[in-house]
């Protein structure tokens, strides 16, 4: 098992892309095409995660004049250049297969927030007898 162990250590990526299900990300792949060699972009919405360590996969799915396309992504690729997340997704789910059904606006997934911080007020002084009450 020291073998599987070293050769799993050896070809994980140091820096994994940090996904999550619902976030909208750009893929950038290395193609071969011939002699040359380019990037080609997928962009579209990440709907399932699996598995874990050398063998963890994404699946990202757009839809392109109409027709969804779902690509499976191994993390560790060396193919993928880079992940970009454009937006994060509002999701309570672990896996949007049933985006699979759903087209145009209603595959959306809404954006999440940031969290506000509550700013709390400065305390009135206790001049001249006010009375402070505090929750």
């Amino acid at each position: 098992m020291d073998l599987l162990k070293a050769f799993e250590a050896k070809n994980l990526k140091e820096n994994p892309p940090e996904v999550e299900i619902g976030d909208t990300v750009k893929v950038h792949l290395r193609v071969k095409e011939g002699s040359r060699e380019r990037i080609q972009v997928f962009e579209g919405t990440v709907i399932a995660k699996k598995h874990g360590g050398i063998g963890e996969t994404f699946t990202v799915r757009r839809l392109s004049y109409g027709v969804g396309v779902e690509k499976v992504f191994p993390v560790n690729a060396p193919t993928i250049e880079k992940v970009e997340v454009v937006r994060h997704g509002k999701v309570r789910r672990a896996k949007l297969y049933y985006l699979r059904g759903r087209v145009v606006k209603a595959a959306k997934v809404q954006e999440r927030q940031k969290a506000k911080q509550k700013s709390r007020k400065a305390p009135l002084s206790m001049e001249r007898g006010a009375f402070l009450l505090l929750p």
